[in-house]
């Protein structure tokens, strides 16, 4: 099996990701759209990391600080590449990217239903907190 690379995505991988989120992650999000895409890369373009192993996109996560907090959304691998450390590798560097920002905890978004991403967050140490809920609002 050849090496893991992770790195930033550029403009240029947006079509890509987009496609890849269709066929690994859980859910949709409001955002999962060109436009929203070139939005964070835009503002951020270090937030938005990628897992690739011989130039195929197996992972991606969102490492978003906004001086504040540090949030980790779309932690994606795709079913043909799971269970080989990439979602490990991705978490890896989103905390040491939060490291280097000063940041001091990270909340990550997962799917209530998705009972498999619990066992992956759980498994990197993250824990529930069922005293919080998300309140949102389509703008």
């Amino acid at each position: 099996m050849s090496e893991l690379h992770i790195r930033h995505a550029t403009l240029s991988d947006i079509d890509t990701v987009l496609r890849f989120w269709r066929d690994a992650a859980e859910g949709t999000s409001i955002s999962d759209d060109h436009d929203g895409v070139t939005r964070l890369l835009t503002r951020d373009p270090e937030a938005l990391l990628l897992a690739e192993r011989d130039g195929l996109l197996t992972g991606t996560v969102i490492a978003g600080f906004d001086g504040w907090r540090c949030s980790a959304y779309r932690l994606a691998v795709h079913p043909d590449h799971r269970r080989q450390g990439i979602a490990t590798a991705l978490l890896e560097a989103a905390e040491q990217r939060f490291a280097t920002l000063g940041g001091r905890r990270v909340d990550a978004m997962v799917l209530e239903a998705n009972e498999q991403a619990h066992h992956t967050w759980a498994a990197a140490g993250y824990q529930r907190e069922d005293h919080w809920r998300r309140w949102v609002k389509p703008l």
